[in-house]
């Protein structure tokens, strides 16, 4: 078993953990080290890859705004931007109107639209139901592969490595270094980033460090045909504003989730068929067409602290553990501005957040 030294080790190949290995590469030697055998094999792999600026908290919504700049002009990530025009319809039932109304408090760029206006942006909507409806004409879809594959680039050419197949099988401290012994190898770094999504609360306990109380949710999805005569490409994402089920334009077909949310533990998702037949139906229930056949259905987890608001930052009384977790449903359109918050924070970059959230994303508020 030989020994690999490096001046920071990153847990976990998702998009958390590969944006915030390349930032920090420019200033340290940094290995990430990832349990499966290819990069963004679990949350990332299976994002809506949308961005919604609108989407979450208060806090979300400013890190939302941080990373757009990035995401539309992402400079030594690719050539051209990450995003493309997609839009996004929500639309509420009657008893649904308050959550319309808590949606669109402080929100920026929202368009309300009546039923007619919904359903000529969505044609296959039911209009009766819709008793209100609001569209944002900034959300886009995002092209993750290709901002993954940009960032490790940028990580490689920094001089950075990524280690797949690389679980993590314990983390001891040893005076002023970590050391971390996976996949057959040690390696040790005065500094460990716990960038391990699902699983962030496992490493945190491996290391001795308390963990956070983060709780994994199962989200659901199935890709459906449509009909040639309708013209999907052209269609917003759309969905419910309570979240019982969106959809969203795939190459000529339509991704439609039922927006589960069981709490699970963490491991390799699959879908629930009862849950993924429930939420198809709802869908159906909004819709003129009817589901006749689903070509694929998927599973993703979503990892959430116990205030649903990402953790950032270095952990209380534990020297050079580092929290990068918690991001739930928001992982993609958040890493460019989470990975450069992980780059001020440990190598002393200029913040890209104010004081305000910085605070609101730190681990210490959970004492």
């Amino acid at each position: 078993m030989s020994e690999k030294l490096s001046d920071i080790i990153v847990i976990g190949g998702g998009i958390a953990g590969i944006s915030a290995a390349a930032e920090l590469a420019q200033d340290a030697k940094v290995i990430v080290l990832e349990t499966e055998a290819r990069m963004g094999f679990h949350a990332t792999g299976r994002s809506a890859a949308i961005y919604i600026r609108n989407y979450g908290n208060a806090v979300l919504r400013a890190i939302n705004i941080a990373s757009e700049p990035v995401l539309q002009n992402p400079a030594e990530i690719c050539d051209h931007s990450l995003l493309s025009p997609r839009g996004e319809l929500l639309i509420a039932s009657q008893d649904e109107l308050p959550t319309l109304e808590s949606y669109a408090e402080n929100a920026q760029g929202l368009e309300r639209l009546t039923s007619a206006e919904a359903v000529s942006l969505v044609p296959i909507l039911r209009p009766e139901p819709i008793a209100g409806a609001i569209y944002e004409a900034s959300a886009q879809s995002i092209d993750v592969d290709l901002m993954l594959q940009g960032y490790a680039r940028l990580l490689k050419s920094r001089g950075g490595r990524v280690i797949t197949n690389a679980a993590v099988a314990s983390i001891q401290r040893q005076g002023t270094v970590w050391q971390v012994s996976a996949g057959g190898q040690d390696y040790t770094a005065p500094i460990i980033v716990n960038a391990a999504g699902a699983w962030a609360d496992q490493i945190a306990e491996m290391a001795g460090v308390a963990q956070l109380g983060m709780q994994a949710f199962r989200r659901s999805a199935a890709i459906l045909r449509l009909e040639p005569e309708h013209d999907v490409d052209r269609w917003p994402l759309f969905g419910t504003v309570a979240e019982t089920w969106y959809a969203k334009p795939e190459a000529g077909k339509l991704m439609v989730s039922p927006a589960d949310e069981d709490p699970v533990d963490p491991h390799d998702a699959w879908p629930d068929d009862m849950v993924l037949a429930e939420g198809l139906d709802r869908y159906e229930q909004a819709v003129t067409v009817p589901v006749t056949r689903v070509e694929h259905s998927w599973a993703g987890l979503r990892t959430f602290a116990p205030d649903r608001t990402p953790v950032v930052g270095f952990a209380p009384q534990s020297e050079g553990f580092f929290w990068l977790a918690g991001q739930g449903g928001y992982g993609v359109q958040t890493a460019p501005a989470l990975s450069q918050t992980t780059a001020a924070l440990i190598v002393g970059r200029a913040p890209v957040l104010t004081p305000e959230f910085l605070a609101a994303i730190a681990p210490d508020r959970f004492i």
